[in-house]
């Protein structure tokens, strides 16, 4: 809602079309996944629990009922969730 028609399409083609299947299995530090279960633009399935289960030993979490702009409506989970996994 904060970008012009044109640089929302193109950032939704750009995701769109790149599979970053490959380079996410390449990932081999600590990784942290958080995924609202209710995300409309980017479903869980094909998003979060995905990425989870191609980097190794990543932790996931699954907000419920959780939309696509979770730092915008999640702010305070996201950002005590962070801070627990960067300072462990």
């Amino acid at each position: 809602m904060a970008c012009g028609h044109r640089a929302a399409y193109e950032c939704i083609a750009a995701f769109s079309a790149t599979d970053f299947r490959p380079d996410l299995a390449k990932v081999d530090i600590p990784t942290l996944v958080i995924h609202g279960d209710d995300d409309q633009v980017v479903p869980f399935e094909v998003g979060g629990q995905r990425s989870a289960e191609l980097i190794a030993g990543a932790e996931l979490k699954i907000y419920a009922g959780a939309p696509h702009g979770i730092t915008q409506t999640h702010h305070q989970q996201l950002t005590d969730d962070l801070l627990v996994f960067i300072n462990r």
